[in-house]
């Protein structure tokens, strides 16, 4: 079996969780999750206090599927209680962001200002002019949002400009040396 796929996934106190018609829908008190999973070969089971998958068989695609499935069960019951957050350090001589209602505005050394939306669900802070909280119960939305603002400006190996995760570590490149 599967080392992640064989792992119950415990429900925590105010937090439900329904199975039906291949629809796993995931309530706590911060919002409500739904993921839809191939019912025909995984199998949920909902017990006092904890959530069980197995699967039909032994086939390759089978297996991954139990893991995946357990993985974003258990991200969805994490995220509906305690939710997800990802900072980002925005590095450059002159740059800041700051908040315009529910925009990002991003003054990274472009001649204008980049405005940045979020999706719905997720919510964009900037606990200074220098970082971004994205935060939100969806994991894989909060991720998305958080590449998303990186890619306006990925981070140079040279003097590490750019906007980079909060654990991000960017190796520095020697640069030029004059002729000897």
């Amino acid at each position: 079996m599967s080392r992640i796929g064989r792992e119950p996934v415990a429900i925590p106190a105010g937090v439900t969780v329904d199975v039906k018609d291949g629809v796993m829908t995931v309530k706590g008190p911060k919002g409500t999750l739904t993921q839809s999973f191939d019912a025909s070969v995984i199998t949920v089971n909902v017990e006092a206090g904890v959530v069980k998958l197995t699967r039909a068989n032994d086939q390759g695609p089978v297996r991954a599927k139990h893991g995946l499935y357990r993985a974003l069960l258990h991200n969805m019951v994490t995220g509906v209680t305690n939710g997800f957050e990802k900072r980002l350090i925005v590095n450059g001589v002159g740059w800041k962001v700051n908040m315009n209602g529910e925009k990002l505005v991003l003054n990274v050394g472009f001649s204008h200002p980049i405005e940045f939306t979020a999706l719905p669900g997720v919510k964009l802070a900037c606990a200074s002019q220098t970082e971004i909280v994205v935060s939100g119960i969806n994991k894989v939305d909060v991720g998305q949002v958080a590449a998303s603002i990186r890619d306006i400006r990925k981070p140079e190996p040279y003097h590490g400009y750019g906007i980079r995760y909060n654990d991000e570590v960017i190796e520095h490149k020697e640069g030029k040396t004059a002729g000897k």
